[in-house]
C-alpha cells in the first residue's frame, strides 16, 4: 500500500514572502521574522536565495529547521491521539525546496551507496546543540508485587484488522545504507531507567526492526544494520517545542521536554539522492518524560503509562524509513497513535515487515 505525494505549493497565496516570478530564480525574497509556514517559503523556491537556510518552516503541528542545501530533514510525532502530523523538507543542491507532506516514499528505488560520517571524538563535546536541561520528571518503573505482564493482543474493535493480517504500509524517502550508529544521552531517561536499562530498551526497540521481529511467521530478510557507540554528552537535536534543530552529525536517543501532546519524535536528515530514496546521515529519538511516564514492564497495575519498547520500536522505524499508518490499522507497530500500557508495538505485523522489506 505504498503511496506516493509530492506536493508543490508555489501557487499557495497569503503567505509572507516576495517570490521571484520565476520559481527557484534569483530574485529577491523577504522573509518576515518568526516561523515560517509551507506557504512563505513554497515549493520551487530557493531556500539559499531567501536567506532561509537556519529558519523554522512549520507544518500542521511539527517543524524543522531548514537545512543546508544538499540535505533533506523530516521530522515524526507519536501522540495519543496521532494528531501531530510528520513531514519533509528537503534543500536540493542548487538551494530549491520541495515538500513531502504525505507520510508516503516518493519513490521505491533500493540502490545507492553509503559513505561514512566522522563520529571521533563525540563523548568530547561542548555544550549540546539542543541546549535542553539534563532532566527527567518520569517516575520511577517499579512493577508491584504480584504484577503479571499485559498480553500481547490485537485491538479487537470493529475497524482494526488483526495484525498478521493488515497489509498496509507506507515509507518516507529515506533509507540507512550502511549501518545506524548509535548513542543515548547522559541525561534522565524514560521510565527513570539507568543508562544501561535504557540501553538495553533502546537496542531491543532498534533490533525489533532490523530483525523482521513478529509473529506472523514472517523471516528476516531485512537488511538494515545498527551499532551501539555509548553515551554522550549531546542531546538529540531536538527541542522543547517538537522541532527539529540543526544536526551535529550524531545519532542520539534521549528523553527530556517536548510540546506537550507529543509522546516522542523522531528527527532525521538525508542527503538528497534523486533517482533513489535519501541517503540518512543522522537519525535522533527524543522521549517525552516532561507530560507523559513510561514503563519497561506493563503489568496488571499500569495506568496510563507508554511502553518504552513499544515507543522505540515505532521510532525505529521512522529512522529505517517507514512512515505512519492510521485509521483501521491500530495494530500495526506504525499506527500513528500511541496506547497506554500495551506491549503490541514491539511485535511488527504483516504491513510493518513488508513495508520494511519494499526499501531493504
Amino acid at each position: 500500500m505504498a503511496f506516493a505525494l509530492l506536493v508543490s505549493l508555489s501557487a499557495l497565496s497569503g503567505g509572507t514572502q516576495a517570490v521571484a516570478a520565476e520559481a527557484g530564480g534569483s530574485g529577491d525574497c523577504v522573509l518576515e521574522e518568526g516561523v515560517l509556514s509551507v506557504a512563505d517559503l513554497p515549493a520551487g523556491s530557493s531556500a539559499v536565495d531567501c536567506g532561509a537556510i537556519g529558519r523554522v518552516v512549520e507544518f500542521d503541528g511539527a517543524a524543522v529547521t531548514v537545512p543546508q542545501p544538499g540535505t533533506a530533514v523530516s521530522i515524526e510525532a507519536l501522540s495519543p491521539a496521532g494528531d501531530v502530523h510528520g513531514f519533509q523538507m528537503e534543500v536540493a543542491s542548487d538551494g530549491t525546496v520541495s515538500y513531502d507532506l504525505a507520510e508516503a516514499g516518493v519513490d521505491a528505488s533500493v540502490d545507492g551507496v553509503d559513505i561514512a560520517d566522522d563520529l571521533s571524538g563525540v563523548v568530547e563535546t561542548d555544550t549540546d546543540a539542543a541546549d535542553e536541561a539534563d532532566s527527567n520528571a518520569d517516575v520511577e518503573d517499579t512493577p508491584q508485587d504480584g504484577d503479571v505482564p499485559v498480553e500481547d493482543m490485537d485491538d479487537l474493535s470493529a475497524t482494526a484488522t488483526s495484525a498478521c493480517s493488515d497489509g498496509a504500509y507506507s515509507t518516507n524517502d529515506l533509507k540507512e545504507y550502511g549501518t545506524y550508529e548509535w548513542y543515548i544521552g547522559d541525561g534522565g531517561m524514560p521510565g527513570a531507567l539507568s543508562q544501561e536499562d535504557a540501553k538495553w530498551a533502546f537496542w531491543d526497540a532498534i533490533d525489533n526492526i532490523t530483525d523482521s521481529y513478529n509473529n506472523c511467521g514472517y523471516t528476516d530478510q531485512v537488511g538494515a544494520e545498527s551499532n551501539y557507540r555509548g553515551t554522550t554528552t549531546r542531546e538529540t537535536n531536538i527541542n522543547s517545542s517538537s522541532q527539529c534543530t540543526d544536526r551535529d552529525g550524531v545519532s542520539v536517543w534521549d528523553a527530556g521536554n517536548l510540546s506537550g501532546n507529543t509522546v516522542a519524535v523522531a528527527c532525521t536528515w538525508s542527503w538528497s539522492s534523486p533517482g533513489i530514496k535519501n541517503d540518512l546521515r543522522e537519525a535522533d529519538v527524543r522521549f517525552n518524560t516532561t507530560d507523559f511516564d513510561f514503563t519497561n514492564n506493563p503489568t496488571s497495575s499500569c495506568r496510563n503509562k507508554d511502553d518504552i519498547r513499544s515507543v522505540g520500536t515505532h521510532e525505529a522505524g521512522h529512522v529505517f524509513g517507514m512512515g505512519h499508518v492510521a485509521t483501521g490499522h491500530s495494530n500495526l507497530t506504525m499506527y500513528t497513535n500511541s496506547f497506554t500500557c500495551s506491549t503490541k508495538a514491539r511485535t511488527l505485523g504483516k504491513g510493518d515487515v513488508l513495508g520494511l522489506r519494499s526499501i531493504y
